[in-house]
């Protein structure tokens, strides 16, 4: 299945090792953030969550400009300088010691991270027919979470509050990671360039959002989007955390062994999962996502019934729910990708995969932000009951897609159809 799973191009096998190195570095900094800046670096919880909340709304709102410039000059001349400016933004973060450092090092982090992940969907994109690319978006992810997980358990057995050299170190780790994928697409000079027709940079665009969203429709897979990130990714964070131990009354290592599942359920389960779902329609896939996270969220809210009459199967509910998002997870990594580039022209490949980044942007900061007065309402039932019922909401959505899709925008075709198409044909947004 690995094999299998491989894009047929050398340069795209040598992204993906890229993406591996990174995660790890990410993995090594992605759960302390918080604890960093307040318990090693005195930050008072209101003032940590405004400088991670900082970075948020920086990212978001730079999203759009990268994808701009990727489209006029090309993702190479993009992603290379925001991997520079992360690896020094990311290394400063051992040297913070007030809330204006911290916020003046996330400001560079996220003008860094603002058109990485766009940037790479691009390349990738690029550099792989229809046929094959669902399979290696759904790689990439696998690898992303092998490489967070590896970095995860690597930095939980060093850090020690008591001794801030250790984040410190992690930190510098962090940031000598994300030099490797920037010197790997160095490597690859005739990867990243411009694409469409388009011969002088002076040229303007054809196009430009507005052109996005006048594609009916990339208007309504961001639709679903905005509503199944919302209900689903968003409230991972604060409303799955705060529901398992406030109303569930788990401990929080419960809460790491939660998220150690998720993870290993989508490095086990992603390579069946892309074998299965290819040549399959890719909106009912989405769908199915939908009901698995709103499958995932009754689970939880299971835990929460059943906390004050057996804290262990509250426990393994928790556990449960995590591993079943994720295998949702599995399905929706390939599937939103490969319909956003299906969809898109080269002309406009940026900005309609910066487009679909900021979905998650834009949902993380309304999730977190409704999470908590819906969790203290009820005992919790409330915020169960709107988030399953969004996911399904998200659900009737995505099947609403399939009829404005074509067949290959869909995905139904057979394997050996895929794995012969020759070069991709961008639909006319």
């Amino acid at each position: 299945m690995l094999r299998r799973a491989l894009p047929r191009r050398p340069e795209a096998r040598r992204i993906l090792v890229g993406t591996l190195l990174s995660a790890i570095g990410r993995g090594l900094t992605l759960p302390f953030l918080f604890i960093y800046l307040t318990d090693v670096r005195g930050l008072t919880d209101a003032r940590a969550g405004l400088v991670i909340g900082w970075y948020g709304v920086v990212t978001l709102a730079l999203s759009p400009l990268g994808g701009t410039l990727i489209d006029r000059f090309g993702a190479r001349r993009v992603v290379v300088p925001c991997l520079l400016i992360e690896a020094v933004g990311t290394g400063s973060l051992a040297l913070v010691n007030s809330t204006g450092s911290a916020l003046l090092v996330m400001t560079v982090v996220a003008v860094g991270s603002s058109a990485i992940w766009s940037g790479q969907n691009t390349i990738l994109a690029s550099l792989t027919d229809d046929g094959e690319r669902q399979r290696v978006f759904g790689l990439n992810f696998a690898l992303l979470n092998l490489g967070i997980g590896i970095g995860g358990m690597t930095s939980g057995a060093i850090v020690d509050t008591a001794r801030p050299g250790t984040f410190q170190t992690i930190y510098l780790l962090d940031a000598v990671t994300y030099l490797m994928p920037a010197i790997i697409l160095l490597t690859l000079p005739g990867v990243g360039h411009r694409l469409g027709s388009r011969t002088g940079a002076d040229e303007p665009s054809p196009g430009g959002y507005l052109t996005v969203l006048r594609d009916r429709p990339f208007r309504r897979l961001v639709i679903f989007g905005l509503i199944l990130t919302t209900c689903g990714y968003a409230q991972i964070e604060v409303g799955f955390a705060a529901y398992a131990v406030r109303v569930a009354q788990v401990e929080t290592h419960v809460v790491a062994w939660a998220l150690a599942a998720n993870t290993v359920m989508i490095v086990l389960a992603q390579l069946l999962v892309i074998r299965r779902i290819e040549g399959r329609s890719r909106t009912r896939a989405l769908a199915v996502v939908g009901a698995v996270f709103a499958t995932a969220w009754l689970v939880l809210g299971a835990a929460g019934l059943v906390s004050g009459e057996n804290a262990l199967l509250a426990a393994l509910c928790v556990v449960a729910c995590s591993a079943i998002f994720g295998f949702g997870e599995t399905m929706l990594s390939p599937v939103m990708p490969a319909i956003t580039n299906a969809l898109a022209t080269d002309e406009l490949r940026g900005r309609y995969n910066a487009m679909s980044s900021m979905i998650f942007g834009i949902s993380g900061v309304i999730g977190p932000v409704t999470a908590g007065p819906l969790i203290g309402a009820a005992d919790g039932k409330v915020w169960v009951a709107t988030v399953v019922g969004g996911c399904l909401v998200a659900s009737l959505v995505a099947l609403s897609l399939r009829r404005l899709l074509s067949a290959d925008q869909d995905g139904r075709m057979t394997p050996t159809s895929t794995s012969t198409s020759p070069e991709p044909t961008p639909a006319t947004a």
